[in-house]
This record gives structure tokens, C-alpha cells and sequence, in this order.
């Protein structure tokens, strides 16, 4: 029987950890620091619109990695930035029987488009994922899901092109677990089309009127999509989906507000930042296909001054940031 390794207990990997374990999914959810011994002592705080529970976890630290199996499939839900160690920390783990953990499926649920690329240098079968959902991790031991009546949209397919059983298998059971999710066999396009609006993340970073915000993303994000397709991406476009989620929706009073996503998240609990991997990844695709991106460039260092300075968000303008373009 599959089994699923869930590596990284943010909001993705344990709220992912919660419905497998609600929906009797085989899994494990490792992590490290104070979020996984948090859950691993008292279960997982986690609120969906109009209930909130305790879920007890089959957690460990990546301290003590679980035993691997020759059927299980690797879930990495690190940030982009993380996702170079974790595959040097993963690959070369002994699978019990034969073999080694490169030899495993593996799964990547980060933002961006270089995880994919970085997982290929160790793993033989990667399955590239890209997911849509309203979640927020910001209190240790506590993870808030907003998504109705599904938790999320999840497009994946093998990487870097096509479909087979194991992406039906991996889809099948993210769909029980309560995900809007398809197998595409065209995951890059899926992957790039999501850049382009995680561009635009950087924007809740800094103050501004609702209308300045909206303006600096509205901008980043048609400059990335200029860059993308210099770059050779077509992106897909969410009429081309083969699923319904037309009835999906960001509940009322879930817990989940405007303007803080992934990467605001992680500036709220002093965490690495992922903006190299999301605008960074656009400045690097402009400058190898010779198309100027001077507005993600100017968020790429602001965000970078931001986190080099231990800065919380709101304490620099959009204004400010204008400046550097």
C-alpha cells in the first residue's frame, strides 16, 4: 500500500498531513523545529471555515526520519529555498529491501519553477504539482484553511512533461483527501502560469493604498508574463482546466485575509525568503532571454533589504520600492 512521506509541517504539508490522517490516507509528516515538536506533542490546531480542531499526527523530526518503504511516495512541501537541501537530505536515504530514496516518486508542491529542476539532479521520477490554496501558517502548531467547499486546486503531472500511473494514483487520493485535483500531462505551463501570479506576492510586503497595490501587481505580473513567454512559456490558461471549480470559494471569517500569502507568511514568522525563487526567478529568465524586468528586479531587492534587515511587513512603501526600478 502507498504511503506518503510529507516533508515540511507548514500550512501546505500539515494541513495536507490533517486530511490524510481524517480521511485514513497512509502517511508520515516530518518536519523540524518548534512547528513538528509542537505537533508531534499536542496534534495540529487546525481551523477549516466554521470548525476547528486538534488532529493528532503521525509526526516525526527529520532528526528521526521515518524507515522508507519500497512503495512510498515523497510529498516535499518546503519553500522553494529549502528545497536543495531537503532533496540532498532525502536522496540518499536507504529504502528498506533495496535501493535508494532517488529511486522514489517525488512530488513538488513548491511555488516557482526551479524546485522541479533542482529535484532532477537527484530523483528519477519527479512529479511536478501546482497548488492553489487559501492557507496561513503564523502560530506554531497552528495551520488555517479557508477553501470551500474543497481545500484547494492541485494540477500535477510528471515532470518535466507527461502522465502515468502514478500521477493518476497521486491525484486519486489528493481528490479523497478533499482537493480539486487533475493529472495534466503539460505541468510546466501549469507551474508558469502560477508564477505569474506568485509574482505578485512581494506586492503585500510593503505599505500602500489598496489602489497603489493593485497597480504594482497588476504590473509585475503582465511583466513576468512578458518574460515568461520570451522564455518559451505558453501558460495555461484556468478555462483549460478539465475539472469544475466554479463552486470553490475563499469562505467568510475562515481566518484567512487578503494580502497574506506564502511569502508574507514567512516575513510575519522571520523565515527565509522564497521572493528569489518567485520574482529572482523572473529577473534570471529576463536576463537570459534579454528582456528587461526592472519592476520584479526592484521587489527582488527591496524584499531582499526587507529580510536582510529583519523587517516586518508594511515597513517600507510600494513607493519606495518604485524607486529602485
Amino acid at each position: 500500500m502507498t504511503r506518503y512521506i510529507i516533508i515540511g509541517a507548514g500550512a501546505v504539508g500539515a494541513s495536507l498531513a490533517a486530511e490524510f490522517e481524517t480521511h485514513d490516507i497512509p502517511y508520515v509528516l516530518v518536519g523540524r523545529g518548534a512547528q513538528i515538536a509542537h505537533i508531534a506533542a499536542h496534534g495540529l490546531s487546525y481551523r477549516r471555515p466554521r470548525a476547528t480542531r486538534v488532529v493528532q499526527l503521525n509526526a516525526v523530526d527529520t532528526a528521526t526520519p521515518p524507515v522508507l518503504k519500497p512503495d512510498d511516495i515523497l510529498i516535499l512541501t518546503v519553500k522553494a529555498q529549502d528545497v536543495e537541501a531537503a532533496t540532498d537530505f532525502w536522496a540518499w536515504r536507504d529504502v528498506d529491501g533495496a535501493g535508494l530514496a532517488s529511486d522514489l516518486p517525488l512530488v513538488t508542491l513548491q511555488n516557482g519553477l526551479a524546485a522541479e529542476d533542482i529535484a532532477l539532479r537527484r530523483f528519477h521520477r519527479v512529479y511536478a504539482a501546482s497548488i492553489l490554496i487559501p492557507a496561513r501558517y503564523t502560530v506554531t502548531g497552528e495551520v488555517v484553511v479557508g477553501g470551500e467547499p474543497n481545500l484547494g486546486i492541485v494540477t500535477l503531472g510528471r515532470y518535466p512533461h507527461g502522465l502515468d500511473d502514478t500521477a493518476s494514483a497521486v491525484v486519486s487520493d489528493l481528490t479523497k483527501a478533499g482537493y480539486l485535483a487533475e493529472a495534466r500531462a503539460d505541468i510546466r505551463r501549469w507551474k508558469a502560469a502560477k508564477l505569474q501570479h506568485n509574482a505578485t506576492n512581494a506586492v503585500e510586503l510593503f505599505a500602500g493604498t489598496p489602489e497603489v497595490r493593485a497597480k504594482a501587481a497588476a504590473e509585475l505580473a503582465e511583466e513576468a508574463r512578458t518574460v515568461l513567454k520570451a522564455a518559451g512559456y505558453d501558460l495555461a490558461a484556468p478555462s483549460e482546466r478539465a475539472i469544475d471549480i466554479s463552486g470553490w470559494r475563499v469562505a467568510e471569517d475562515s481566518g484567512i485575509e487578503r494580502g497574506q500569502q506564502s511569502t508574507w507568511q514567512s516575513f510575519v514568522r522571520g523565515t527565509s525568503s522564497e521572493v528569489d525563487y518567485l520574482n529572482g526567478e523572473i529577473v534570471r529568465l529576463g536576463r537570459l532571454h534579454g528582456v528587461a524586468a526592472p519592476l520584479n528586479a526592484a521587489f527582488q531587492r527591496a524584499a531582499a533589504k526587507l529580510a536582510r534587515d529583519r523587517g516586518k511587513p508594511g515597513s517600507l512603501s510600494i513607493e519606495e520600492v518604485g524607486r529602485l526600478a
